[in-house]
């Protein structure tokens, strides 16, 4: 007989108790680096900015000789970016200067152009008194060389890319992506674009956590459709070990009636189970285990269910083997209907998000929560989390949601 159901929280402690985030690293070019994640320290290979620059356009000068206001200085070269002034500059000297070029040896400040009055013969007057130091970018002001800017473990974005850039980096070392692979199963499936039979339907699942899988930052393998065959299921497994994934997502027939053959499958290949049947609704015959070192996951063949699943394991789990935090996707909204009484599974009902006059989050949980409606799905905002046991709700109480995309505002 199948045991009593797990909650949720203890079904997800158990699950990422075990995950140990990938240790393999590869190395990739910069501009393939956004959303990746750190395997080494790394550090600069120069130092920036290399000279002290100019950080206006102007004059480099002495700021001895440009103390008091009215001074008159002597206009003997200029220097530009990429293009430095060769000589020392003396008393009573100045070079023009632009944004980002090399301080002339001997100038210790920048009189910016608009404080300069320009007289004849190559001579400028100044309309405002100097201080050393003025307008100066110091050598290594930013960073210097060997220096470490970015930590193991950062995950890079655009900021960190630029900076590695600065650095002269062409590649980083990143740990490489979790591999996912994916089996669905069920003589009922046919591919989108197919002709189903007139006891056939759609396989819709693949899609759908695929794409969540390549957006939580992992890999997917997809090994296609298998029918109620054991060979066949059990060859597709076999896959996933000879491929070295990480984790194998299997869709549909994770249960234990006479067409569920995955359990089974899988046992027959060394799967150790850990649990399968969640305290939460949709949702219940999730199943957990582990092949060596691949992780299991056998997730509910309809594909709300399935989809609900997958924010509430899966999203984490490969978070946690790409060295990842757990994304927050919690939050807090006022239901704006009466909600039922629960029995003891977690309810996750779909609702839309709205905000009320005074800026107040609302969730409006749809009327039909049945779990094979994937339209209603895909139009809602949250889902309304409705703990086990939990009392009739009142409309306008407070209620904890979990967002499945971004609200506005």
């Amino acid at each position: 007989m199948a045991g009593p159901l797990l909650p949720v929280s203890d079904a997800l402690q158990r699950l990422l108790s075990r995950a140990r985030p990938v240790a393999e690293a590869e190395r990739i070019g910069l501009r393939q680096a956004a959303g990746r994640v750190l395997a080494e320290d790394l550090a600069a290979r120069l130092t920036q900015p290399p000279f002290h620059a100019s950080a206006m356009d102007g004059y480099a000068l002495r700021a001895a000789d440009a103390a008091k206001i009215g001074a008159e200085l002597t206009v003997i070269g200029q220097s530009a970016a990429g293009h430095a002034f060769g000589s020392t500059l003396g008393p009573g000297e100045a070079v023009r200067i632009f944004t980002g070029a090399p301080v002339p040896e001997g100038a210790d400040a920048v009189l910016i152009q608009e404080d300069a009055e320009r007289l004849d013969d190559n001579r400028i007057r100044t309309t405002f008194a100097v201080t050393a130091g003025r307008h100066i970018r110091p050598r290594g002001q930013d960073f210097a060389e060997g220096e470490v800017v970015l930590k193991a473990g950062t995950r890079l974005d655009h900021a960190h890319v630029t900076v590695a850039a600065a650095m002269n980096h062409a590649t980083v070392s990143v740990y490489r992506r979790p591999r996912v692979a994916l089996v669905a199963t069920g003589d009922e499936l046919v591919a989108p674009g197919g002709a189903p039979g007139p006891d056939q339907i759609i396989a819709s699942n693949t899609f759908g956590v695929a794409a969540l899988i390549e957006a939580a930052g992992g890999e997917v393998l997809d090994l296609g459709i298998v029918g109620d065959d054991r060979t066949l299921i059990e060859a597709q497994i076999g896959k996933a070990v000879e491929a070295g994934v990480d984790v194998l997502v299997t869709l549909g027939g994770a249960s234990v009636g006479d067409h569920d053959l995955v359990q089974v499958s899988l046992k027959a290949k060394g799967m150790a189970l850990d649990f399968w049947r969640i305290a939460m609704r949709p949702g219940k015959p999730l199943m957990v285990g582990a092949l060596g070192d691949m992780q299991v996951l056998g997730l509910p063949g309809n594909p709300v269910a399935s989809l609900v699943c997958c924010l509430l394991f899966l999203e984490p789990l490969i978070a946690r083997l790409a060295h990842q935090p757990r994304p927050d996707r919690s939050g807090t909204a006022v239901t704006a209907t009466t909600l039922s009484a629960n029995d003891q599974r977690q309810d996750y009902l779909r609702a839309t998000l709205s905000r009320d006059t005074e800026g107040h989050l609302v969730a409006t949980a749809y009327g039909k929560q049945d779990s094979s409606m994937m339209k209603i799905f895909a139009h809602s905002d949250a889902l309304i989390v409705r703990p086990p046991h939990a009392p009739e709700l009142p409309a306008g109480s407070p209620c904890p949601i979990i967002l499945l995309r971004p609200f506005p505002g």
